[in-house]
């Protein structure tokens, strides 16, 4: 972590992108679409001008966990599919932290599943933030929850013949406040999205589209299969579920924005007193 500080001089209003990025440089591959998103997140700051040292990114395990180390706020990078119990743990216990959770299909919808879906349900005030390549990428190429049942590779001759995941879908279902998807081509638009769900109360779930080219290279024709959602983001769950379930998957921008009031509990004064809990329970 380099200088979290706010820089000397400059009033609370003057942070910039270059504020949230750390001194470390990126060693993604070559093309990946996980370079834009890390852009995208520090103008995403900026633009809601949180210091960098009241803002925590946590993460799990694969190419785009990396994202804490390139950032300047507090970080923490922790087991595979384990992001979403550290974050919402931190946002719990120190609601005056904006908390981002940054994740991958695989880390996030495979051994993260389940963190997921009461994530959802919690609706703890963070945003999560899941990087979607249809690929393991790090682990050199297996299919991950969200590869299409047919794609072939050398791990997965003929392809696995599973359905894939729908996340978006799982979100709405089991309650998350905020649901938009977003392409990492597009940094202003995704910068512009991420700023919205930190904004929003509640469980933010933005599901960005980061071609893996390195293994598959076919994702290079994302740039012109996305398009602008063509509706108006709605907080209707049954609307939104109809538009999410019947679109190409290409749809970009807010598809659902809820009204449902954020967790509010937490550990009362009483019960973090360790003394307290050490007699609680003694025997």
């Amino acid at each position: 972590m380099n200088d979290m500080c706010q820089p000397p001089g400059l009033a609370p209003e003057t942070f910039g992108a270059q504020h949230y990025k750390s001194d470390y440089k990126p060693i993604w591959c070559p093309g990946c679409g996980d370079y834009t998103v890390l852009a995208a997140i520090t103008k995403a700051l900026a633009t809601v001008q949180k210091p960098p040292h009241e803002v925590a990114v946590v993460s799990g395990i694969g190419c785009s966990s990396r994202i804490p180390a390139y950032t300047s706020c507090y970080g923490f990078h922790g087991v595979h599919g384990r992001a979403l119990a550290a974050g919402t743990g931190l946002k719990v216990a120190r609601p005056d932290l904006t908390v981002l959770v940054a994740s991958g299909d695989g880390d996030g919808y495979s051994i993260g599943g389940n963190h997921f879906l009461h994530a959802c349900r919690r609706n703890v005030d963070l945003t999560y933030i899941v990087m979607d390549n249809h690929v393991y990428g790090m682990t050199k190429g297996q299919p991950s929850p969200t590869t299409e049942p047919d794609w072939d590779s050398k791990l997965s001759p003929g392809g696995t013949g599973v359905r894939s995941f729908h996340p978006l879908v799982i979100a709405l279902a089991s309650g998350a406040n905020f649901v938009a998807r977003a392409f990492s081509g597009d940094q202003q638009g995704t910068a512009e999205i991420i700023a919205q769900g930190i904004r929003h109360p509640g469980f933010s779930f933005i599901e960005i589209l980061s071609p893996c080219v390195t293994f598959r290279p076919e994702q290079r024709d994302w740039r012109n299969l996305v398009h602008p959602a063509s509706v108006q983001p709605t907080d209707d769950p049954a609307r939104a579920a109809k538009r999410i379930m019947t679109d190409d998957g290409f749809n970009i921008g807010v598809l659902y924005a809820g009204h449902r009031a954020p967790y509010a509990g937490g550990p009362s004064p009483a019960s973090a007193d360790m003394a307290a809990l050490e007699a609680e329970f003694a025997v």
